[in-house]
Order: structure tokens, then C-alpha cells, then sequence
């Protein structure tokens, strides 16, 4: 296949004049670059023969010694636009917005997306596939739990197919955008979007490399350089690794991300930038700890249920992000974007059995049934995005006006097997149950999987279309509304069955409104309204195809900016309705139907700033009520769901505070802080009454600045070394939370 980049680093790149230091950037970029040719072969088989050292080995001599150019860094990137948000600053915006930067998640020492979402309003912990995914709720609504949460990088959605956890390491900021937003970036959840925007290349050298070593025999390295090759041109290089046992027994991990990136100003009104996104997991599969009779801490929470000699389950990501802007006019801009991912997920697992006749412990208390699992999943993403933005005025009023168009093609590739213990009974044996006595495990069954689950290929080829226009009627009034049509069409080819699932062909409109008054320079009062759409995949008894996931999302608030920047927060109500959501059919058993019902209603306040005395905090209060519309039963289990009853793994109360103070230790700053989480009780197995109980996190981190480019770091998280459990699938499934544990860096910058 052609490799997008080659051009670039053997004319473009002009490594012939640069000096060390930007021959260094050059060839970092220039290796995942040119391997993009070969990404069917092994990503460890790289040999001296590879052309990126072809090419290191033949400029190197000419590169040494040389200056850089003159005018390197005279120029600065300005006035981008946002994806989806045109010219409009986040302050605008009549929702509530809350931003977490990369500096924040350094300072406390969150290098997974899920560990950064948990200081975000309103976002609950969710099922991650026995650890293999980042799965989270927002405002009390996850989506399908059965695949990983969406989330957008650079305006393309990052959570598409089966690619693992994402590291922190490239991210620049992370918004979350609660509310209405759907009518704008298309198919999702109505409780918000989480969107991340990555390091950027700049023009100026400069640069940082994190040694860590913690709890555990944890191990990371982590690196950034950026700087100017040519008088347009920047490159930059993120990468991380990462290597750790765990506080679950035999449990080792292994995460790699690299993620090289380049910015061409094609003239003084065009840019052009290409970012590689690629990375590799090594994670076994675990389902966590067990309940018996509802109740959690028989076994501690070391104590690993699956089978070590299944080894890990693996996650691949390759990625590819291009974006051209152009400046029309000083108002109007073009924004052209394209991605191209592919995501590779295999691994055998243990999944303890939830079929009661087939499970022993739910009688005994110790004897634990599982399935063995063997999983396959590739997927392929490809989105061309296209959008112009820009203002004008009419009649005394400005119009910040958005039209946009895009256009996806996603494909699936899915095989499961497994081996499912049989009906037991007092002659049943531990290896034909292929069981483990949970206070005692004896590890060794390996039981082959060779009974079908799912052997399918799923294509989605969906469009969309949107715009907004948000109208300055004064100084004090905003009024924003916008839509977006969405054309979705799914095929699915079932290999396991003679008579395949019918093809869906949906479309729909999702229109939003919202209005803000800026009460004074500093306060300002919003109210917005939004419709969402998400479709459902599958057929009901009489195969027709389900109706699509319908919202309905309400929200107003106030919020606050201080003059001097230092002090902003936000307090919102809400309340979202959602329908079709899909069930089990209470008529034909093994079928569904999309009648259920779903809503959510609550309060949020966030604030972050600085205090008298120079402490420096992030504050964030939830409170959420979710629960089921309709009495119905659930699509997972069967069981009956009562109108009223709340959704799974999301709390009523979730809050979080961190606080932090810089000193000045003999000239040399000494920063110090700490946070406090709390997360109230939540339901841990929808239709039954398991529960997982409350807890309070406490953590503390500090760093000082040895010298002023060296600086020692860390924190302890779990203080208090408590027990708790941040989500579950079933009572048998819960997720375990780490004890106390401590991480330490060094971090040096240039």
C-alpha cells in the first residue's frame, strides 16, 4: 500500500540540513512513518535493513554540525478552530463545559483514561470487559455496554472497535461537553461527550522524558520532543511505556503508545496536519471477585479467578489523523478532516458462569464455574469530515454560523468461542465444571473452546449532515440552535446462520436550541435543549429491524468566570428521556424488542480556581437519579425491571475534590496537594437487589523542582488502603479497586 509520509521525510523533511537535535525529531517521526507500508507484518520485526535506518545511516554524517535555519521560529500556530464548535469559545456555549488539562492528569498521576475521568462531573465507572476497555457512564447513561464507551479525539471518535484503554500521555486537554450536544456530533449518549485534543507539534524545541516506579513493580517511561525541522514544518513525538505486576495475583501488564505527529504551513492562510496513532496491550482478561448471597469481601481482593496460563489478551491500534484548514477570509474557515483506524483484539478468558443451573457456588459458596472463552476482534474506521465556519452580521446581530458534513465506514470482524461447564450435580468434577474453589484455586483447567458465540463480519456506513448558527442579539443575549440528519444503513453476515439479519436503513433529524444571558461580565444564565439518536443493532421475532435508541435531553444552569481568569464554575439541572431501548421480549423467549424506557434527572456543580491563600482547586458534586421508565425485562438476564428501578453502576452522589499550593523551598518550588472521592452506593446487577457499597478515596501528591529542569514527583492513592469496588456486570463479576499504592517520577524538561 502507499505510505502517506514517505515523500515527506526524504524531500520535504531536508534531513540533510538539519542539525542533531531536529534530525533527532526528523527520524523519530520518520519511522512509524515508513512503516506504515508494512502494518500486516509484526510491529517487533523490525531489522537494520528497515529504510528508516537505511536512511538515519545514510544523513547522518551530513546532518552533524549543522544550524538550524534562521527563521525556524518565527512562526506561531493561531486561530484554530474547533471541530464541531467553529469560532465559538467554550464560555459561549449554552451547556455546561468542563475542562481538565494534561497538567492536571500529570499532577495526579492519571495515566488512563478512565483514571482521568474520575475527577470529571458526573461521569460513573462502567463494565471495561474484564479490564480490556475504558467504559464509563455519563449523567447516568453508558450506551451499550457490551463494546467500549465512545469518546472523541481530535473531533473522530477514539472509542470505535476494540483498541484497549487509552494512555493520557499525548493528551493536551480533555473537555467534557454535558447535555445536548448529540445534534451536533452525531450518534451517542444524551449525558455528554468526552473530547480529547492531543500535544501539537510547535515550532519551537522543546521537550520532557518521565521516568516512574511504583507499587507493584509498576515501570514507566514516558517522552515528548517537538520543534521545527524547516521554516514550516514541526514535528513531534509522544510516546509511553508501560510494565507492571498488579495487586491481583500473577496479574502482568504490559501497555505501549506511540504516537508521532506534523504540522505543514502550506501558506499564510492553510495548514495541514498528520498525526499516527499507534498502540499495543498485553492485559489477561478478569472479571475481578465474587458475592455470595449479596454480599462482597469473602476473598480478598487479590485473589485472581481466572487461569494464568491463558496468558493476556492483546489490543492493536494504527491510526492515521489528517486535517487541512484554510482561512477563506479573516471570518471564514475550512476545516477538512479524515481518519483512518484499525483495531485488533484476541486473548482467551475465564467468565464465571451465570447460568444458576450451571453454576455450583451459588450453592455452595465456593465452588466457582467458569467459561472459557476465546475472543477475535478486528475492526477497520475510516470518517471524511468537511466543514466551513465563520460569522457575519445582519441587522445588528452576528451569527456564528457552522455547516458540516460526514460521512463514516466502519467494519467488524467478530469470532467468539467457548466452553460452557454443563448442568451440575454432586458427581460434577472441578475439570468438567471448569471450576476453582475461590478460597483455594488450583490453577491449570484449560477446557478447549470450540463451541460457537459469535462468528459475524457487521458493515455501518453512515452520513451525516449538521449545522448550527449562534446569534449575538446583544451583549447579553445568545441564542444557539442547530441540527444535524443522520443516515445510518447496517449489513450483517451471521457465518453461523443459513437465513442472515435483514439490513437496516434509518435516518433521522435531531434538531437543538439553546439560549444564555450574560448577567454581568463574570456570571451568566443558560438554558438548552437537544434530541439525540443512536441506533440499535439486530431484529426483533419477526425480523424486522429495531427501532432506533430515541433522547430527549433538557438542561439549564449558571455559570461563572472570574475577570482574571483564575475562578470558573458551572451548577446545572438536567433531565434526559430515552426510548426504544431494547429488551428482552416478554412474549418469545431468546428474542428482543426495542419498548423500553430510560430517564435521568439531576444537579451538578463543578468549580476550578484559586483561593485566597494560593490553594488551587478542582471541585466537582453530582447528584444523579437514573433509572428504568418502564416496567420491562432486562435484555442481559431476562429479569423482571420495575419502573423505578435504578441503572446499573451509577451512584446518586459522586463528588470529588483535589486542592494543591506551590512554595518556594530555598528558590525552588515545592508543590503539594491532595483529593478526596467519594462514590455513593449503586446497583451492581440489574433486576436483583446487589448492591456495591459506598467508598471514600483519599490521595496525596506533591512534586518539587530539583533544579529548573528537573523535577521529582508522586503520589499516594488509596491512602487509607480501603476496600471498594468501582463497577460490576453481575454479582458474580465486580470489578476490584486497588489498594494503597504509591507512584515516584522524575521528569526532566527542556
Amino acid at each position: 500500500m502507499p505510505r502517506p509520509g514517505d515523500a515527506n521525510v526524504t524531500g520535504d523533511l531536508a534531513l540533510n540540513k538539519l542539525h542533531p537535535l531536529r534530525y533527532a525529531i526528523a527520524l523519530a517521526f520518520a519511522m512509524p512513518a515508513v512503516a506504515l507500508g508494512a502494518e500486516s507484518a509484526s510491529a517487533d520485526s523490525a531489522s537494520p535493513d528497515t529504510p528508516a535506518t537505511k536512511l538515519a545511516q545514510a544523513q547522518a554524517p551530513a546532518a552533524a554540525g549543522q544550524a538550524a535555519p534562521a527563521a525556524v521560529e518565527k512562526f506561531s500556530v493561531t486561530g484554530k478552530r474547533e471541530q464541531y464548535r467553529g469560532d465559538v469559545a467554550v464560555d459561549d456555549l449554552p451547556q455546561s463545559v468542563q475542562v481538565i488539562t494534561g497538567e492536571t492528569l500529570k499532577q495526579i498521576g492519571a495515566v488512563k483514561l478512565n483514571d482521568a475521568l474520575d475527577i470529571a462531573t458526573g461521569v460513573a465507572r462502567q463494565n471495561t470487559f474484564g479490564g480490556l476497555w475504558d467504559g464509563f457512564a455519563i449523567r447516568g447513561f453508558a450506551g451499550d455496554l457490551n463494546v467500549p464507551s465512545g469518546y472523541l479525539v481530535n473531533g473522530f471518535n477514539g472509542g470505535r472497535g476494540f483498541g484497549g484503554i487509552r494512555d493520557t500521555s499525548s493528551i493536551d486537554r480533555m473537555e467534557i461537553l454535558r447535555g445536548p450536544t448529540s445534534a451536533i456530533f452525531g450518534r451517542g449518549e444524551p449525558g455528554g461527550t468526552v473530547s480529547i485534543t492531543t500535544k501539537k507539534p510547535q515550532f519551537k524545541t522543546e521537550g520532557s522524558g518521565t521516568v516512574s516506579f511504583g507499587s507493584h513493580s509498576f515501570r514507566r517511561l514516558e517522552g515528548d520532543i517537538t520543534g521545527a525541522v524547516a521554516d514550516s514544518v514541526a514535528l513531534r513525538l509522544n510516546g509511553a511505556y508501560e510494565d507492571a505486576d498488579s495487586f491481583r495475583d500473577t496479574v502482568h501488564t504490559k501497555r505501549e503508545f506511540l504516537s508521532p505527529s506534523a504540522l505543514f504551513r502550506l501558506g499564510a492562510n492553510t495548514t495541514l496536519s498528520y498525526e499516527y496513532e499507534w498502540s499495543k496491550q498485553e492485559i489477561p482478561f478478569d472479571r475481578g471477585v465474587v458475592a455470595f448471597n449479596n454480599q462482597l469481601g469473602i476473598i480478598p481482593n487479590s485473589r485472581y479467578l481466572g487461569e494464568p496460563g491463558d496468558g493476556p489478551t492483546k489490543a492493536d491500534v494504527r491510526g492515521h489523523q489528517l486535517e487541512l484548514q484554510h482561512s477563506l477570509s479573516t471570518r471564514w474557515t475550512l476545516l477538512v478532516g479524515a481518519t483512518h483506524r484499525t483495531t485488533e483484539l484476541d486473548g482467551i478468558g475465564q467468565n464465571p458462569e451465570l447460568a444458576a443451573a450451571r453454576q455450583p457456588f451459588l450453592v455452595d459458596g465456593q465452588t466457582l464455574s467458569r467459561q472459557r472463552r476465546f475472543t477475535d476482534y478486528g475492526s477497520t474506521d475510516s470518517v471524511l469530515r468537511g466543514e466551513v465556519s465563520g460569522s457575519f452580521k445582519l441587522a445588528d446581530m452576528t451569527h456564528h454560523v457552522l455547516f458540516g458534513a460526514d460521512v463514516e465506514k466502519f467494519e467488524l470482524d467478530r469470532l467468539q468461542t467457548r466452553y460452557r461447564p454443563p448442568a451440575f450435580n454432586a458427581g460434577s468434577s472441578l475439570a468438567t465444571l471448569n471450576a476453582v474453589n475461590i478460597f483455594n484455586p488450583v490453577y491449570g483447567n484449560a477446557p478447549l473452546a470450540n463451541q460457537n458465540v459469535f462468528n459475524d463480519t457487521e458493515k455501518q456506513d453512515s452520513t451525516g449532515l449538521y449545522f448550527s448558527d449562534q446569534i449575538d442579539l446583544s451583549r447579553a443575549w445568545k441564542l444557539r440552535f442547530g441540527g444535524r440528519w443522520d443516515s445510518f444503513k447496517q449489513e450483517i453476515d451471521n457465518r453461523l446462520a443459513t437465513q442472515q439479519p435483514p439490513k437496516q436503513d434509518v435516518s433521522q433529524f435531531s434538531p437543538q436550541a439553546g439560549l444564555m444571558f450574560r448577567v454581568s461580565d463574570d456570571v451568566s444564565l443558560y438554558a438548552a435543549y437537544g434530541e439525540g439518536f443512536r441506533p440499535n443493532s439486530g431484529f426483533d421475532v419477526n425480523r424486522n429491524p429495531f427501532e432506533p435508541e430515541l433522547t430527549k435531553s433538557y438542561e439549564a444552569g449558571a455559570r461563572y468566570s472570574s475577570y482574571d481568569g483564575k475562578m470558573s464554575g458551572t451548577i446545572a439541572v438536567f433531565k434526559m428521556e430515552k426510548t426504544n431501548v431494547l429488551t428482552a421480549d416478554p412474549v418469545n423467549a431468546g428474542q428482543s424488542i426495542a419498548i423500553g424506557a430510560a430517564e435521568s434527572r439531576g444537579i451538578e456543580v463543578d468549580f476550578a480556581g484559586q483561593l485566597p491563600g494560593r490553594i488551587d482547586v478542582i471541585f466537582s458534586y453530582a447528584y444523579t437519579d437514573a433509572y428504568s421508565a418502564t416496567d420491562v425485562r432486562d435484555v442481559d438476564f431476562g429479569r423482571v425491571v420495575a419502573s423505578g428501578d435504578p441503572l446499573i453502576n451509577i451512584p446518586k452522589h459522586n463528588a470529588s475534590l483535589l486542592a494543591s499550593r506551590n512554595f518556594d523551598l530555598d528558590g525552588h518550588r515545592l508543590n503539594l496537594g491532595g483529593g478526596v472521592k467519594y462514590i455513593s452506593s449503586r446497583l451492581g446487577e440489574t433486576g436483583t437487589n446487589f448492591y456495591l457499597p459506598s467508598y471514600t478515596l483519599v490521595r496525596i501528591f506533591g512534586s518539587y523542582d530539583i533544579t529548573r529542569n528537573f523535577t521529582v514527583s508522586g503520589e499516594i492513592n488509596n491512602l487509607t488502603d480501603k476496600v471498594y469496588y468501582p463497577a460490576s456486570f453481575a454479582a458474580l463479576w465486580v470489578a476490584a479497586g486497588a489498594p494503597r499504592e504509591y507512584q515516584i517520577r522524575g521528569t526532566y524538561r527542556f
